[in-house]
């Protein structure tokens, strides 16, 4: 683990010698501590978890998953499908306008969608379906499909990002693969770029004339009503500073307190910890596939060998047993579509030499492999160390590269060759809502060149993937789901490293703060 014990003893000692951070003294600013720096604010050109939190404050999407993970109008007013669900129309709600004042129109969203749908997995599905997607008037638009697409609501709610924000058409005219400069939304909150400080403090207000939707908040679904006039991101990377800050009162919300704190904040009365999220998460270790030793499928599955799910776990949730079990799945456990059919090579004793000899084979012989691991995030720092172990016992000549999570995000993007700026191994996780069908599952495409970063190719699962977009009912799609998580444990698309979920903590005089798959502002109050 990143977090020394004697940090734990400081900690329990006390406060006195932490930095310290500005008090929550007004009734209507909520301080919160995310589980990263904030680097960007565009959940469409990248798929960091800290930035798709920050961006649904901001942006809304047209539709939203709620709580059964069934997609409720958001933005829209309602909507109608042809019997063949190849005509999608679609009435933006009244009273929609931006930041900036200006109203919202069936303009912003086309151009929203455009962009929307280069860099997501369910957006390319459509783009591939697409005859036209046109304006009919100001509030009204339409999706015209030369191939059925039932999916269309969940595409357009799901919680991962890429999300289908919408965004001023100026703004989504950007380039896919840039990032924006330019923060006007719709949603309940604004940004103040003019107080952002990377590394150390984002800042929301407000947005007065935002409308909420009537109906109860549930999820990403209802009415986003803010009982704060800013909300304030504190940025402490340092465990023991985040911990102490939230005992004295300085921060109001730690979303991943470490679980070796655990057991010391809740015994502070003024402190409440709970589970953040049922659905948990799945770790990961990414390989590039573009380049030696890992191109090589025996390569990757030499990694299936040798990896123990709980080394990983252990290390992530330290000694608290029930917040992790083992799992030969690429889908959440305990969900329709999970299947262990595939995953033996991860099952049992870990076979070190029958590692190497695969590696051998592959043609691996003694150059460096670079492990990106963003040390400032407790999951990737523990699992890196994990990783850059088990590699020395099977004969890698490992570069561990100690980064921050912002690096990681933007380097791991690049597909030039690991001695030229690349790299061949990061670690992430995936949240377990993200997982439950391949839809809203950008890790598990595996398109080539279209792929989310490492660049997986399997036709295999790619198959699958389009079997169960296409599927007629729900037998069919799980044996989709069997189809495919065969394929990406024999093609390795990445290697599971574990199902785990995590704590967040808040201070009592606080209500509202739910178990949900990101952190959920809205309807949060002081009690």
């Amino acid at each position: 683990m990143s977090f020394a014990r004697r940090d734990v003893l400081k900690f329990a000692a006390g406060a006195l010698t932490v930095p310290a951070v500005a008090r929550a003294d007004a009734a209507r600013v909520l301080r919160f501590v995310p589980q990263a720096n904030l680097s960007s604010l565009d959940a469409v050109a990248g798929t960091q978890y800290v930035v798709r939190n920050a961006a649904a404050m901001v942006w809304e999407t047209l539709y939203g998953v709620d709580s059964s993970f069934t997609p409720q109008p958001q933005m829209c007013e309602g909507h109608e499908a042809s019997a063949d669900f190849r005509t999608w129309t679609f009435r933006l709600r009244p009273g929609l306008q931006w930041h900036d004042g200006e109203k919202v129109t069936s303009r912003d969203v086309i151009a929203s969608l455009d962009r929307w749908m280069v860099r997501d997995t369910m957006g390319q599905v459509i783009r591939t379906r697409l005859d036209a997607l046109e304006a009919i008037d100001d509030r009204s638009f339409r999706f015209r499909l030369n191939r059925p697409f039932t999916k269309m609501l969940f595409a357009l709610g799901k919680s991962n990002a890429p999300m289908a924000l919408i965004m001023p058409e100026r703004i989504a005219r950007t380039d896919p693969f840039q990032l924006i400069r330019d923060y006007v939304g719709s949603g309940p909150m604004k940004f103040r770029a003019d107080e952002w400080v990377p590394g150390s403090r984002a800042v929301f207000e407000t947005f007065a004339a935002y409308q909420p939707r009537p109906e109860p908040a549930d999820w990403l679904a209802g009415g986003r009503r803010m009982n704060f006039d800013r909300i304030e991101w504190q940025i402490l990377p340092d465990a023991a500073t985040a911990g102490a800050a939230l005992q004295n009162g300085e921060v109001d919300w730690w979303e991943t307190p470490i679980p070796d704190l655990v057991p010391l904040l809740r015994r502070n009365r003024d402190v409440v910890v709970d589970i953040a999220d049922p659905l948990g998460n799945l770790g990961s270790l990414r390989v590039n596939h573009l380049y030696p030793p890992f191109s090589d499928v025996r390569a990757r599955r030499a990694l299936l060998m040798a990896a123990s799910q709980p080394d990983y776990m252990a290390a992530v949730c330290g000694g608290d047993d029930a917040l992790w079990q083992t799992t030969l799945s690429f889908f959440t456990p305990g969900t329709p579509l999970y299947t262990e059919d595939g995953g033996t090579l991860l099952k049992g004793a870990r076979d070190y030499a029958g590692a190497r000899k695969l590696l051998a084979d592959a043609g691996y012989n003694g150059e460096k492999i670079i492990l990106m691991v963003a040390t400032d995030l407790p999951i990737t720092k523990a699992e890196g160390d994990v990783t850059a172990d088990m590699l020395a016992r099977i004969g890698v000549n490992v570069d561990y590269q100690a980064l921050d999570w912002g690096t990681v995000g933007a380097r791991r993007a690049k597909k030039d060759p690991p001695g030229k700026g690349g790299w061949h191994i990061f670690h992430t996780w995936h949240a377990g809502a993200d997982c439950i069908n391949p839809a809203a599952y950008t890790a598990l495409d595996a398109g080539g060149a279209k792929a989310w970063f490492g660049w997986p190719d399997s036709p295999a699962v790619e198959e699958g993937i389009l079997a169960w977009y296409d599927a007629a009912d729900a037998a069919a799609e799980k044996a989709a789901a069997v189809a495919i998580n065969r394929a990406a444990f024999a093609d390795v698309v990445y290697v599971p490293t574990g199902f785990f979920r995590q704590y967040q903590a808040w201070r009592r005089d606080l209500a509202g703060v739910v178990r949900a798959p990101l952190p959920v502002f809205w309807g949060v109050r002081r009690s």
